[in-house]
């Protein structure tokens, strides 16, 4: 067997989604083969949502270093300090 398949990215998880709705809202696909479709569709559904869920975190812990960044820059007495 082949190496595990590559996750895809949110965007191309996002995609795939966007496409398999409209598969299914199209209403041509058999009984059978929707079930799958909606097992894929869940499975895209958790990527993207952990995706998302990295995505924020990642975000979280910048903002959280910008904020410690700039309480250490900040010395009493700076804005009474004339600059030259």
């Amino acid at each position: 067997m082949s190496a595990k398949k590559k996750e895809p990215t949110f965007e191309e998880a996002l995609d795939q989604l966007e496409t398999l709705v409209r598969n299914m809202e199209a209403g041509d696909i058999p009984l059978s083969a929707l079930v799958e479709k909606f097992e894929e569709g869940s499975r895209l559904v958790k990527t993207c949502e952990e995706r998302l869920k990295k995505a924020e975190m990642t975000i979280e812990k910048l903002r959280q270093k910008d904020e410690e960044a700039a309480l250490e820059a900040f010395a009493p007495g700076d804005e009474d300090t004339p600059e030259q």
